[in-house]
C-alpha cells in the first residue's frame, strides 16, 4: 500500500470514530436500532474493500446487518461489553471467495475494538435511562396507591358507623315484627344490604393496612399447602389444573396465617376465574437468607398493559358485571403492605399472568 492509499484509509477511519460519536450524541433512546444501522453504515464505509464489506452488530433485541451474509465469509470480531460483561458482538464480514483474513487491515481491527466500546458505552446509557424509568413509574404507582389508600381509610371510617347504626336498628325493628310479614322481609333485605357493605368496607380497610393482624412466626409451607388443598374442588369444578412447588424445609415467616390464607385464595381464584378450560396454574415458594417469594402463574389473557397499574386500585375490575367487586387485588395489596411485603406482576409466556410476592425475612 502506497503512503497516500495509507493516509486516505487513516482518513476514512478517523472520519468513521467522528460519525460514530457524532450518530451516539445525537441519538434517540426510543430508536435504538436505526442508531445502530447507522453506526454499521458509517463502519462498512471505513474499510478498505466497503463496496463489499458487511457489517453485523448484535447485542440483546438488537439484529442488524448492513446487507445480506454471503453463504462464506472471513471476519474479523469485537464483544460488545455492557456494564463489562459480553453483552453481544460487531462482525465485519467479507465474502471467502474473494477475500483472506489477511486483507482486513490492522488498523481495521482497532477501529471495530473502538467502535464496540462506543457501542458498549451508549447501550449502557440506554439500560441506565430505562432503570430510572421503571423506577420512576414504580414510585409514582407507590405514591398514587398511597393516596388512595388514606382517602379509603377515611371512607371506611366514616361509613363504619352508620352502617353500624343501620344494622343495629334493623335487627331491633325485625326482632318486634311478626315472623314472614312483609316488614320483616323487608327488613331481612336491609340488613343483608348492610351486613354486604360491613364487608366492603372491611376489604376497604384491608386495602388502607387498617385491619388488626394476629402476627405469629410459622412455617408458612403447611399454611399455604392447606389453602390449595381446600381450593381442590374449585379446580376440579372448573377443569383447572394446578401444581405447588413448595420446600421440603420450614419456610418460617412472621405472619397472620388467616390473611395469608386469603392473599393466596384472592390470587388463584383469580387465576381460576381467566384461565382456559385444562389450563395450568403453578404456585411456587422460594426463600434466601433475606426473603421469601410466593409465585402464583396462570395461562389466562393476561392484563393489558393499559390496565397494569389499575389492578390493585379498589372497584376496578375487567370482570363481568356481578362477578367480582373489584376488591380481591386491592385486599391483597393491603396485606401485603401490610407485612412489608410487595406484589408485582408480569405478564406469562406465552400468555397469562404472574404474580410475585415478596415477604422480608
Amino acid at each position: 500500500m502506497t503512503i497516500e492509499n495509507d493516509l486516505k484509509e487513516r482518513i476514512k477511519e478517523l472520519t468513521c470514530l467522528y460519525e460514530v460519536s457524532s450518530i451516539i450524541v445525537n441519538n434517540d433512546y426510543k430508536e435504538l436500532d436505526k442508531t445502530l444501522y447507522s453506526i454499521a453504515l458509517s463502519v462498512r464505509r471505513a474499510l478498505q474493500y466497503n463496496e463489499d464489506t458487511i457489517v453485523e452488530i448484535h447485542s440483546g433485541p438488537f439484529h442488524l446487518i448492513s446487507s445480506a451474509l454471503p453463504q462464506k465469509s472471513v471476519t474479523i470480531e469485537s464483544a460488545i461489553k455492557i456494564f463489562n460483561e459480553p453483552k453481544g458482538f460487531i462482525i465485519i464480514h467479507y465474502p471467502a471467495s474473494d477475500y483472506e483474513e489477511k486483507d482486513f487491515l490492522k488498523e481495521e481491527k482497532i477501529l471495530l475494538k473502538t467502535v464496540a466500546v462506543n457501542i458498549g458505552d451508549l447501550l449502557e446509557r440506554a439500560a441506565i435511562r430505562e432503570n430510572e424509568a421503571v423506577v420512576k413509574r414504580k414510585m409514582e404507582h407507590a405514591d398514587r396507591l398511597s393516596i388512595l389508600g388514606e382517602i379509603t381509610a377515611g371512607i371506611a371510617h366514616e361509613l363504619n358507623t352508620p352502617l353500624a347504626n343501620i344494622l343495629g336498628f334493623a335487627e331491633l325493628l325485625k326482632s318486634k315484627e311478626i315472623p314472614d310479614s312483609q316488614n320483616g322481609k323487608d327488613l331481612k333485605k336491609i340488613i343483608n344490604s348492610a351486613i354486604y357493605s360491613r364487608e366492603v368496607v372491611k376489604k376497604l380497610m384491608f386495602f388502607a393496612c387498617e385491619m388488626p393482624q394476629n402476627m405469629t412466626e410459622v412455617d408458612i409451607v403447611p399454611v399455604v399447602n392447606d389453602a390449595m388443598n381446600l381450593l381442590d374442588a374449585t379446580f376440579t369444578k372448573h377443569g383447572i389444573r394446578y401444581e405447588a412447588q413448595l420446600p421440603k424445609e420450614e419456610v418460617l415467616m412472621r405472619v397472620d396465617t388467616i390473611q395469608l390464607t386469603q392473599v393466596i385464595f384472592n390470587l388463584v381464584l383469580n387465576a381460576v376465574y381467566f384461565s382456559p378450560q385444562n389450563g395450568m396454574i403453578k404456585l411456587r415458594v422460594t426463600q434466601t437468607p433475606k426473603k421469601i417469594t410466593l409465585k402464583i402463574s396462570d395461562q389466562g389473557p393476561g392484563i393489558p398493559p393499559e390496565n397494569v397499574n389499575k389492578v390493585f386500585q379498589p372497584f376496578f375490575t375487567t370482570k363481568g358485571v356481578g362477578n367480582g367487586s373489584g376488591l380481591g387485588l386491592s385486599v391483597v395489596h393491603g396485606i401485603i403492605k401490610g407485612h412489608r411485603g410487595s406484589i408485582e406482576y408480569k405478564s406469562n409466556q406465552p400468555t397469562g399472568s404472574i404474580f410475585t410476592i415478596t415477604f422480608p425475612k
